[in-house]
């Protein structure tokens, strides 16, 4: 997200611009929002290793999938969904794929008590992290969505004219 770009007021604009300044924020919107899931679930599964111990058993990874242990899914964002597509070699997922490496997400079962408190730790670090993101891209394209509402409804935008783009 473009600090400069942030800081300009989407009145002065050029309609193309808004359009393009709008729909990149949206693919940064959908990569830090698909990264959040992954640490909302990462967090989950380490909530179920914890419960699996309480229960006298050892849980992993594959048996938290499998068996569906975990929170109930949250209602989400009030924004309809909408198709995404993130590469696997996107910087942020790498990013969040190296923090789950360093923190031994893969051999979470085999972690004791305290590396498992900081491997939440610091999942919800990053999680929290990402949601300020998403909240700010959120309030940016919001914005941007308002000034093209207000072009199309005082006439200086048109239908034709987004048909012609």
């Amino acid at each position: 997200m473009s600090e400069q770009n942030q800081s300009l007021d989407p009145a002065s604009l050029a309609l193309a611009d808004l359009r393009a300044e709008r729909e990149a924020l949206r693919k940064d919107e959908d990569a830090v929002s698909f990264v959040r899931r992954l640490a909302q679930g990462r967090v989950d599964l380490v909530a179920a290793v914890r419960a699996g111990r309480r229960g006298g058993s050892a849980v992993t990874a594959a048996d938290i999938v499998k068996s569906g242990v975990g929170p109930a899914p949250s209602t989400g964002s009030v924004r309809p969904p909408r198709d995404t597509d993130i590469a696997g070699d996107h910087p942020l997922l790498a990013e969040f794929d190296a923090l789950c490496d360093r923190l031994g997400f893969d051999n979470m079962a085999d972690l004791d008590e305290a590396a498992l408190d900081t491997m939440e730790a610091q999942l919800r670090a990053f999680e929290a992290t990402q949601s300020e993101i998403r909240r700010r891209l959120f309030d940016r394209i919001d914005a941007l969505t308002a000034e093209l509402v207000r072009r199309y409804r005082d006439g200086g935008a048109t239908v034709d004219a987004l048909l012609d783009g």
